[in-house]
């Protein structure tokens, strides 16, 4: 009957409260993130699937994945929106082309293209060419901000860009949010491996799911690739294919995705894949 609990879930209360007890006991920093997680959840309880892409090496493409598999789930019928987490570093607006929107006031609002909402810190700057000089707590707590008050609204699908490493940001996100799980970025290059099972085993190790491994500027083999899913025990999702095209319509502001068809093919692939 409404408004009565099932014995089951009067278990399930009780010992969620045993929990915070225990915790507030033993440990009042693991509490207070409980209590973080408990708000971020809240405040994203709109979002229903929430996926972050990841590599502890820069240079990998990481945005470029974001971005184009962000708009490859559009082209598949869903909501969809962006949130640029290399706070510090922000380029996602120019790969969108929204170079001149900014935010004001609170709640934060996405900027929007084409149905796809974006968020970034470069929105929150009178000039996205000037460097951010932040430290980490600034850097944690700027990610929070975007977590607890921008209005997404109802979406399907929210795609994380992270930064490379596995320090504050990286952490901030995976102690904050309930993520679905990392899709992981690598190259041909052998030590771009090496730093995506880095990446890999770090979200293993707090406990935060492997979706699948991107190779980028592939040659079509996908070897190194198919070797850091092998190794991290998780599905490789394809290749992304280095072409001229991708690079140039991406340093326009344009999404390749939404203007080359082999192109779309690839991410739409990925995408079904992903949601598989």
């Amino acid at each position: 009957m409404i408004g009565m609990e099932s014995k089951e879930e009067g278990n399930a209360k009780s010992k969620e409260e045993k929990n915070k007890r225990d915790i507030d006991i033993t440990n009042p920093i693991a509490l207070q993130l409980l209590e973080q997680k408990r708000k971020v959840r809240e405040a994203l309880k709109g979002i229903k699937h929430k996926i972050g892409v990841y590599s502890a090496k820069g240079g990998v493409g990481k945005t470029t994945i974001a971005v184009n598999l962000a708009f490859a789930l559009k082209e598949l019928g869903f909501s969809v929106g962006i949130l640029d987490a290399d706070i510090d570093c922000p380029n996602l607006t120019f790969f969108v082309g929204l170079n001149n929107f900014k935010q004001e006031g609170y709640p934060l609002k996405p900027g929007l293209v084409e149905n796809v909402k974006v968020i970034s810190t470069a929105m929150l700057m009178e000039d996205a060419k000037k460097p951010i000089i932040w430290r980490g707590p600034l850097i944690a707590k700027m990610i929070n901000e975007f977590l607890l008050n921008t209005d997404w609204g109802e979406l399907d699908y929210l795609v994380i860009d992270l930064p490379p490493g596995t320090s504050d940001a990286p952490l901030s996100i995976m102690q904050s949010l309930d993520l679905d799980g990392f899709v992981l970025v690598t190259t041909p290059q052998h030590i771009a491996s090496i730093n995506a099972i880095r990446s890999g085993g770090m979200a293993k190790r707090l406990g935060v799911s492997l979706l699948g491994v991107i190779e980028n500027m592939s040659d079509g083999s996908g070897k190194e690739g198919m070797d850091v899913a092998s190794t991290l025990n998780c599905e490789f999702l394809g290749c992304v294919k280095n072409e001229k095209i991708f690079n140039e319509l991406s340093d326009k502001g344009r999404i390749p995705v939404l203007e080359e068809s082999a192109i779309r093919e690839e991410f739409v692939n990925i995408a079904k894949k992903l949601i598989g």
